[in-house]
């Protein structure tokens, strides 16, 4: 045999056509409520104002269809306890009346209500999450101590506070496993090992850069997205014996290099900048030495990558480069002509490239002919690679002829029978060419019937 559960509603109205209560009945989960008191009263007296419309609907739509919508009302009990019941109204045959069921919501909005309160409390939380993140990035950047965080699966780096950009000339991509000197890699393999069984290591004296500084470095385990952290703390670090004698004031190489006239910069096998002067900003038209660092040097000439290549190719090859001339252009579109000096040093992915970049846009030509025509050669051979090459023969030609007229003209004293004799042409070939290339003093001197 099946048994089928019924449940009571919680509220049981019986209306009259008008929507006047004939009996009422309350299940268990609304006790020490007396009927009787609503029995002869319309139900639109037993809610609120605003409720009582969706009432008279309810029972608008049972009359005409039979049932109504469910609706939520806040049905006043006789005791004054008031609780949001949800309702729908049938009709009963014929003209039998109306009977409203309804249910006790008051566990639902008290979900409702703890869940609004667990959302205030989880955006509270987020707020004061966000303060200790600015915080924290705050004491970062402000922090003299060198500090770096550092990929746990690369070891690449992935942000550094200014002390360390500025003490180690690190940028954020770079792999830091690259940076420490090969007799103290295992030891820094074995103080990260540390760090990811016990979430910390102690201090490690290791070497790092091209001149194997000295630096006392601390390691952290740190939990985020999307892969845990190192967070390496760096100290300079520069013991020295008990018994040693005064040092001698050091040679500031770093102040010559700031104070040079000339553009300075150090970039790494790559192209990417690790160190740059005043100078160098000043053409780069960049405010700070951190706002360039690891980008590479081909944004800023003439040719993007192309110029850049092959001056490091160059450099690969024969370990120099001297008066390579192209265009730098900075930051706000200036364009300046430079020569620049390279040498590189070291091997393989700790190779480094010195570069001396010198701005010749404002030197003085030299006023001898050679001059003016070495000068005009190379203007054309600086449009190299901008150029289809039959243009640039034809422009360098151009160049040279148009030279060797002004020569031919200068050495006749004027006479153009005798500078085409010299120049192996007929005179109304050279008169053309005079058109050419614009030499109108000569045209005019013609017409005025000097010259032969």
């Amino acid at each position: 045999m099946t048994r089928v559960a019924i449940t009571q509603p919680d509220v049981t109205l019986m209306l009259d056509w008008e929507g006047v209560i004939r009996d009422a009945s309350f299940s268990d989960s609304i006790p020490a409520e007396a009927a009787e008191a609503w029995v002869g009263r319309p139900w639109t007296e037993t809610v609120g104002d605003i409720a009582s419309g969706q009432v008279r609907r309810m029972m608008e739509d049972a009359r005409d269809r039979g049932v109504s919508a469910f609706l939520q009302v806040t049905q006043r009990f006789p005791s004054g306890l008031e609780l949001p019941i949800e309702y729908t109204t049938v009709r009963l045959g014929g003209q039998a009346g109306l009977i409203a069921v309804g249910k006790n919501l008051q566990a639902v909005a008290e979900l409702q209500s703890r869940l609004l309160a667990a959302q205030q409390a989880r955006e509270q939380d987020y707020w004061k999450l966000r303060e200790i993140e600015t915080r924290s990035r705050l004491l970062f950047d402000a922090s003299s101590e060198a500090v770096l965080v550092l990929a746990a699966s690369t070891l690449r780096i992935v942000e550094a506070n200014p002390a360390a950009i500025r003490g180690l000339g690190l940028a954020p991509g770079w792999d830091f496993s690259q940076e420490v000197a090969p007799r103290d890699r295992a030891a820094f393999r074995e103080m990260l090992s540390r760090a990811r069984e016990h979430g910390r290591s102690p201090g490690a004296l290791l070497h790092l850069g091209t001149d194997a500084a000295p630096w006392l470095l601390r390691a952290s385990l740190m939990a985020r997205e999307p892969g845990p952290v190192f967070l390496i703390q760096l100290t300079a670090a520069t013991p020295e014996p008990l018994d040693a004698a005064p040092p001698a004031a050091p040679l500031r190489t770093e102040e010559l290099i700031e104070a040079l006239p000339d553009a300075f910069a150090v970039v790494d096998e790559d192209g990417a900048i690790r160190r740059a002067n005043r100078a160098f900003l000043d053409l780069a038209q960049a405010g700070t030495e951190a706002s360039i660092l690891g980008e590479r040097l081909g944004r800023w000439l003439a040719q993007p990558g192309m110029d850049a290549a092959v001056l490091l190719g160059t450099l690969r090859e024969h370990g120099e480069a001297r008066l390579f001339a192209t265009t730098l252009t900075g930051n706000l579109g200036t364009e300046t002509e430079v020569e620049i000096s390279a040498t590189a040093a070291g091997a393989g992915r700790a190779r480094v490239v010195g570069l001396l970049i010198r701005d010749i846009s404002r030197r003085i030509l030299p006023d001898d002919e050679a001059g003016a025509l070495r000068a005009a050669l190379g203007t054309a051979i600086r449009e190299m690679g901008r150029v289809p090459l039959p243009t640039l023969v034809r422009n360098t030609a151009a160049v040279v002829e148009r030279a060797c007229i002004e020569q031919a003209l200068r050495g006749a004293g004027g006479n153009r029978t005798a500078a085409a004799d010299a120049l192996g042409l007929s005179r109304q070939s050279l008169y053309a060419k005079l058109d050419r290339y614009g030499f109108q003093e000569h045209r005019d001197l013609e017409d005025s019937g000097g010259g032969a």
